[in-house]
């Protein structure tokens, strides 16, 4: 068999037109049918580009004029959008990155789940696509002797220190961590450099509650001591009466992870609050809670329909979290189980179940796939299983243990589409057919999708 070579070098300059997008929101065109990506291309448009690397069966090009521009393609708003990359989509329209979500789904629902008869619908997304983050981790550098916040660079540890604002993150937020930033740097307190594993103010940290207006501040530093703490803290809480905690977290290791183990409140409370639908949720500094919480409202919404709870229903939250879904799953179940791995999760989850006088929601810690096998032992016979796992989906064992607990009906809340479909493929397998699919976009203007399945027991079960 004749050897193939690609029909593109590197460093070629060639023209294309693009017919496709990648999951990724990259443009796909064809040179004799080797595929080029190209970030920042849109299909329908021609353009000159760049061939900066050659694989075997397709290559990566950089996008340099663009000759007809597609009428879907607008001007990103945000000033260091093709510096950042946060934002992979912000050159496209809204309705074109719905588009590029579906197609996503439906892609892996066909090639990875082999799943075509399942229907995939429209993505729901927000009416105002902007502004939406209710959580920001900026880190802190130096440059000329002031302190500078911002982004890192694609692919850098560089900070972007031109960045005015981010487009996508809460409006508070933006505000505090610039205020922070003024107030620390005229009170001469220096900023951490990592390379040389030296100085103080590491990441600025700020949560904001999106029906509540209560903004939580913390500080991470390399140090135990805060340098002029209570200026500090006397000039951020009369900047901003809606701040309602400051929060000191110390992290004196050589790493990328944002906080480290020690924190301790060092104005107001331990927790702010936020409710998505009649549900309130107490937040620490170390919560996990969803970064768009209109959104989550939806995406639970449609995991209730799609869970169909009767008022004598028992159920099961797999990877529970601090207790978002179980929550609002005891309010139509008899019974509600929530497993999760994270202690301090289970912790919060037990705490947002005793504020909202829910009774009825059990929490435990533990690894699912575990947990699962001694609950069946126990005689536990769950008629619903609600499953959110992480981006990797989940164990092989987890789901042959959910197979045997033989639940009437599975609703499987995915943040990545591929390890859904790779998982949809397991319980259709096992004895299960995934009825239909609901995309939800959780993160306009990033190539990241949100999906929750409907999945029943098989009649010849």
């Amino acid at each position: 068999m004749a050897k193939h070579t690609a029909p593109v070098k590197k460093n070629e300059i060639i023209t294309l037109k693009f017919e496709d997008l990648t999951h990724e929101g990259n443009g796909v065109g064809k040179i004799d049918g080797y595929p080029l990506f190209v970030p920042y291309a849109l299909p329908g448009e021609e353009a000159k580009v760049k061939v900066v690397k050659v694989n075997k069966n397709f290559g990566f090009g950089k996008l340099l004029e663009v000759a007809n521009q597609s009428g879907e393609r607008v001007e990103p708003p945000c000033n260091v959008y093709y510096q950042c990359g946060g934002c992979q989509l912000q050159h496209m329209s809204y309705q074109l990155q719905l588009e590029m979500k579906q197609n996503q789904v439906k892609n892996v629902m066909r090639k990875i789940a082999h799943l075509d008869h399942v229907p995939v619908h429209p993505a729901l997304g927000m009416e105002d696509p902007w502004r939406y983050r209710n959580k920001v981790q900026m880190p802190v550098g130096e440059k000329n002797g002031e302190l500078i916040t911002g982004f890192y660079r694609m692919r850098s540890h560089d900070i972007i220190d031109d960045m005015e604002t981010c487009v996508i993150q809460d409006e508070l937020n933006d505000r505090s961590v610039h205020a922070v930033r003024r107030i620390a740097n005229r009170l001469g307190i220096k900023a951490y450099d990592e390379k040389a594993d030296r100085g103080v103010l590491r990441h600025i940290m700020v949560r904001t509650g999106n029906e509540t207006n209560q903004t939580m501040i913390v500080l991470v530093t390399r140090t135990e001591k805060l340098p002029h703490k209570d200026e500090l803290i006397r000039e951020l809480t009369e900047t901003f009466p809606h701040v309602k905690s400051i929060v000191h977290n110390i992290n004196n290791k050589r790493t990328n992870v944002i906080l480290g183990r020690k924190t301790k409140v060092i104005w107001g409370e331990e927790y702010i609050y936020d409710t998505i639908g009649d549900i309130r949720f107490a937040i620490s500094a170390k919560s996990f809670y969803q970064v768009n919480p209109p959104q989550t409202k939806k995406l639970y919404e449609k995991a209730l329909e799609y869970a169909d709870i009767k008022s004598d229903d028992i159920v099961v939250d797999a990877y529970c979290g601090i207790g978002t879904i179980s929550l609002f799953l005891a309010q139509e179940a008899k019974k509600v189980y929530g497993v999760e791995v994270v202690p301090e999760a289970i912790s919060d989850a037990k705490k947002n179940a005793e504020l909202n006088g829910i009774t009825n929601a059990e929490f435990f810690v533990g690894e699912a796939e575990k947990v699962m096998p001694w609950w069946k032992a126990q005689g536990l016979k769950p008629d619903v299983i609600v499953v959110d796992p992480p981006r990797k989906g989940c164990e092989v064992d987890f789901l042959n243990a959910m197979i045997e607990m033989e639940p009437e009906r599975i609703v499987y809340v995915s943040c990545n589409p591929s390890t859904l479909a790779r998982d949809l493929r397991v319980l259709e397998d096992g004895g299960y057919r995934a009825l239909e699919v609901q995309p939800v976009d959780m993160f306009p203007q990033t190539n990241h999708i949100e999906c929750v399945v409907k999945i029943e027991r098989s009649l010849s079960n």
